[in-house]
């Protein structure tokens, strides 16, 4: 492959356009032109996350995406912050466990600016010893502000107890141990080994010329990394065998107010079918007001002022879960009770209205969740880094509509009977003499 080659994803009558340049590099360029947009946003993937790590550079990943923000060969930490900031822009990153997203968004007129900026950041990191040494202190503080995020930190804890010593059940951040013990050499040499071209995403959705976006970015990148041809690297998938999964219970002691449970098992890998099936399933059990554990946690009994059903979905592996936050007391019933309705509802008494419903908001989150540029940004990247097909949103809808009654309560039998894992936090004693599956 000598040349650029440029292709049309979706068509202006399929909701786009959306056009794809792959440059000989690997390096690939996707843009979704929205005309009545005065805003772009402007997004640059890695296909690198948490769970590429081998256990002695567990947090080496997010360490880095803080690194990059600190100097390149040209600008310092403030001078990479006041550039988007004097243009009224907003930046940021974040790391995944399969993935690592950097992005700004600014005017339209101000796109040029923030491609030079990001892409700066990624091809000329300094990557100091004294950057280095104080990022490792922000990011100990980090680690400690999640962990005082009772309701959020569960979480963590839940993934560690379900996939155990799997990278997926790791902390994105790492731990202070991890983190104490990753020197500038391996953190270097991750991103030598990990930030290619054939390995990056650039994403851009707005009020933008994708002739103009695949000139600025191959400006941007050919200032500092000369490289060779590369064919792009594949989207990521899960083997045959999946990621193990472990059941039973854990308690976490902490002296808080309110206890926090997490109920799950296993759930869907990323390229299953059923993953439209999940979602109607996701509304109908938790995923609003209306849902069967909202009315029968909260609004029926008063157990719990917080309760909603969560998942997520990797190349080999996924999870489904509940989460629950109440009184010390009353969790002994929330567990009963949540563990009721799912019994319930895998062994069929979803309604037709139930199904409605599950199906409406399904519907109503996709079309309103693509209603700005970081939205639409964020889906045509993911459609190419993670998924390989980007479907129309007719094709999706379509795909809700679809979904049956027997659909569900099909797939509801086949999770809910999942070995479950339950994590539990608040001031118990650390046993499962409290609580059990």
């Amino acid at each position: 492959m000598t040349r650029a080659i440029t292709s049309t994803l979706l068509s202006p009558e399929e909701g786009g356009p959306v056009k794809r340049t792959v440059l000989p590099s690997g390096l690939r360029v996707l843009s979704q032109s929205v005309p009545g947009f005065r805003s772009v946003t402007f997004g640059l993937w890695v296909g690198v996350g948490s769970r590429d790590e081998p256990e002695q550079l567990a947090g080496a990943t997010h360490f880095l995406e803080h690194l990059l923000f600190k100097g390149t060969e040209r600008r310092d930490a403030l001078e990479i912050s006041a550039a988007i900031d004097a243009v009224g822009g907003e930046m940021n990153a974040f790391t995944g466990k399969e993935y690592t997203c950097y992005y700004a968004r600014v005017l339209d007129t101000d796109l040029p600016l923030a491609v030079d900026v990001i892409c700066d950041m990624i091809t000329s990191a300094t990557l100091t010893d004294t950057d280095v040494e104080s990022e490792r202190d922000v990011i100990d503080e980090e680690i400690a502000m999640h962990a005082d995020e009772t309701s959020d930190h569960i979480h963590d804890l839940f993934a560690e107890q379900l996939w155990g010593k799997s990278p997926l059940g790791r902390s994105i951040t790492g731990t202070p141990e991890s983190v104490a013990g990753l020197s500038r050499r391996q953190v270097v040499g991750w991103y030598r080994r990990r930030y290619k071209p054939s390995n990056i995403v650039v994403s851009v959705a707005g009020n933008v010329d994708h002739a103009d976006v695949v000139r600025l970015v191959r400006k941007a990148f050919e200032r500092h990394w000369v490289t060779a041809e590369a064919e792009p690297a594949a989207v990521r998938r899960g083997s045959s065998r999946r990621v193990p999964t472990y059941g039973g219970v854990r308690v976490h002691h902490r002296d808080v107010e309110q206890a926090h449970l997490v109920l799950g098992m296993p759930g869907l890998v990323r390229s299953d079918d059923r993953r439209y099936i999940a979602g109607v399933l996701h509304g109908i059990v938790g995923g609003g007001m209306s849902s069967r554990l909202f009315q029968e946690v909260r609004e029926k009994r008063g157990l719990a002022y917080s309760v909603f059903t969560f998942g997520s979905a990797y190349a080999d592996s996924g999870m489904v879960g509940v989460y629950a936050g109440c009184l010390p007391k009353k969790a002994p019933e929330v567990l009963d009770v949540i563990r009721g309705e799912l019994e319930a509802i895998a062994q069929g008494n979803i309604t037709p209205d139930e199904l409605l419903r599950g199906k409406g908001q399904m519907r109503g989150s996709v079309v309103m969740g693509l209603e700005d540029t970081g939205a639409k940004m964020t889906r045509i990247a993911k459609a190419e880094l993670v998924y390989g097909e980007l479907p129309t949103v007719d094709e999706i809808l379509h795909r809700i509509d679809s979904v049956t009654l027997d659909d569900v309560t099909q797939l509801a039998a086949e999770l809910y009977a999942g070995t479950p894992a339950l994590t539990v936090m608040g001031p118990f004693k650390e046993d499962t003499t409290a609580f059990s599956l």
